[in-house]
């Protein structure tokens, strides 16, 4: 017994020491870390007032110190950043509300000259009536000639009640006239559009994950539910992200209550949380689709993610992003802020989906992808395999079709813009946005329009022969087979003469599209594009077909396993070769 004490009483001291022996590791840590900081911070100031005192010339204090911080964040992730006091109403335009005090217009500045892009209906700029493809010269008896998109689109802003006056010139009017607005509140929606498609299907357009994203999304979702919809297209192309708390809601409109929507772990416990449904479902059985993209990100990827994992709707698309990283803004000194990556975020199966590893770059400093071996297999609710690492795979991969070079080309040199302020001003009206489809006649004119501009671009076809050329001069062949260069460069010619009748089709959408904007605004460029729409398409058919949705949903078959790593990649780098092959 005695020996048994003394073992238990000698433990405890070699506990006691132990411990001693830790916490003196710990202060020792603890204060080579403070003194780190403060030699760190130090050198920065050092620096900082000599450049400031002794630089040649003089210098912007507040650009040289925002310059530093960003170099520095720039080293952790594209989504931790210092945001300066001059910028905290653009951040929030981006990250938290789109509500502004403004004509409700978008412009754009070409060869120093300020134009229309757009005009959004229900707003001063449309009841208004200006148009997308008049000219800006004054605003507020302000010349515009030579200033930038951000200066102009200053002047525009303002007050709620604020008069503004615009001095425009409009190519089928003869003198340039006056346009005398009243500012208002201009709110960009989340949800841009909803409605009924094809199948009688109910479609919600969500854009982003702003302030109210989830209320929009439910008074959409109710107005379509009152149609009564045989399945529900939830369209998230696209979409950036946005508030996490705000996907969640989305998620539980489709899903019951208590069940776990997403998680978010770092290193301060403090901040890690679990984020599950709070009420009953508005429609938790209708069928669902969910449409992806490699542009939908963070928070799109959290309802895509959880929504597959719980097995509750079927995504169609492309891979998305992959963005698992969660941002807290905070306070600093003089109203400014910094966003900073707090942790990663976990969709119910618990796979976190983010793609990039910032944390152990190359040499080099760029980031590299998650590599494959370290890819994990995870279970949805009914056991279907998913996987981390590499953003949503959809369970239907639909390829994206990439516009042809001429194509790009017409849109790129604003001669697609231009064509519809001419249509808009020879055609008073056109038929609803749905039907609306340009005749042969009508795509001829286009093509005469076009007789005397300048779109010229360069084929894939083009780019490898002039590859071929380099190369043979290379290897000093190239006069063995210049005769053969030449003949093939005549016939690529002759063939790009024929662009726009071999690419009629996608010419015409795109046409088809901004024309309708002018009569119908963005609720046109929707419905115009609807007959258009692969994945659109995919979404009705796949919901009619209750057999293919419950075998997607139960994962029988080849259903049974999402974006297993071989296959990803077989896709990622089919899309590769399709993007080289541009």
């Amino acid at each position: 017994m005695k020996q048994g004490l003394v073992f238990k009483k000698g433990y405890k001291k070699a506990g006691l020491f132990a411990g001693i022996a830790l916490l003196a590791a710990g202060i020792v840590g603890f204060n080579d870390d403070l003194f780190q900081i403060s030699k760190n911070l130090d050198v920065f100031a050092s620096v900082y007032k000599e450049v400031n005192v002794n630089y040649v010339d003089d210098i912007n204090s507040a650009k040289l110190v925002k310059t530093g911080v960003d170099a520095m964040l720039d080293g952790l992730d594209p989504y931790t950043e210092f945001v300066p006091e001059s910028e905290i109403e653009d951040y929030k335009l981006h990250y938290v509300s789109t509500q502004y005090g403004g004509i409700g217009a978008s412009i754009f500045v070409r060869n120093g000259k300020v134009f229309v892009s757009e005009v959004f209906a229900g707003f001063p700029a449309q009841k208004g009536d200006v148009h997308p493809g008049d000219q800006l010269l004054k605003i507020n008896d302000v010349d515009l000639n030579g200033k930038d998109n951000d200066q102009v689109s200053q002047l525009l802003k303002g007050s709620k009640g604020a008069a503004i006056k615009l001095f425009i010139k409009r190519d089928n009017t003869p003198q340039p006239f006056e346009k005398n607005l009243v500012r208002d509140e201009i709110k960009q929606p989340n949800v841009s559009y909803y409605g009924m498609v094809e199948g009688n299907m109910g479609y919600i357009k969500l854009d982003k994950f702003l302030e109210n994203s989830a209320a929009e999304v439910t008074t959409a979702l109710t107005e379509l539910k009152k149609k009564n919809p045989n399945g529900i297209i939830l369209d998230l192309r696209s979409n950036g992200g946005g508030i996490l708390q705000e996907a969640v809601k989305i998620v539980n409109l489709f899903v019951q209550k208590d069940v776990e929507i997403v998680s978010q772990k770092g290193k301060i416990k403090e901040k890690n949380f679990t984020y599950s449904t709070i009420s009953a479902p508005l429609e938790p059985n209708l069928p669902l689709v969910v449409l992806v993209n490699s542009h939908s990100a963070s928070a799109s990827e959290i309802v895509a993610g959880s929504l597959q994992d719980l097995d509750r709707a079927v995504i169609i698309g492309q891979r998305s992003y992959g963005k698992g990283l969660v941002q807290q803004t905070f306070n600093l000194p003089y109203n400014s802020l910094v966003k900073i990556t707090i942790a990663k975020y976990y969709v119910p199966s618990g796979r976190c989906i983010q793609e990039l590893d910032y944390t152990h770059r190359k040499d080099d400093g760029s980031v590299v992808k998650v590599a494959d071996s370290l890819i994990h297999e995870f279970k949805t609710k009914n056991g279907r395999s998913v996987y981390d690492g590499s953003g949503i795979y959809p369970d239907l991969f639909i390829k994206q079709e990439k516009f042809a070079n001429v194509t790009q080309a017409l849109v790129g040199k604003l001669l697609i813009f231009d064509y519809a302020t001419v249509y808009r001003d020879k055609h008073s009206k056109i038929n609803d946005a749905r039907s609306f489809s340009l005749s042969d006649g009508e795509y001829n004119d286009f093509v005469k329009y076009l007789a005397d501009k300048n779109y010229s671009y360069t084929t894939a076809s083009e780019k490898l022969l002039d590859r071929l050329k380099t190369e043979a001069t290379k290897d000093k062949q190239f006069n063995d087979i210049q005769g053969e260069y030449e003949g093939l460069k005549t016939k690529l010619m002759a063939s790009k003469k024929n662009d726009l009748i071999q690419h009629k089709d996608e010419i015409k959408q795109v046409l088809e599209n901004e024309i309708a904007s002018r009569y119908y605004y963005e609720k046109g460029r929707y419905e115009t594009n609807f007959k258009y729409d692969k994945e659109l398409a995919q979404a009705v058919k796949t919901m009619q077909d209750k057999a293919q949705l419950a075998s997607i949903l139960k994962g029988e078959g080849s259903y049974k396993v999402i974006g297993k790593p071989v296959l990803a990649m077989a896709g990622k780098k089919a899309a590769d070769k399709d993007s080289d092959d541009e």
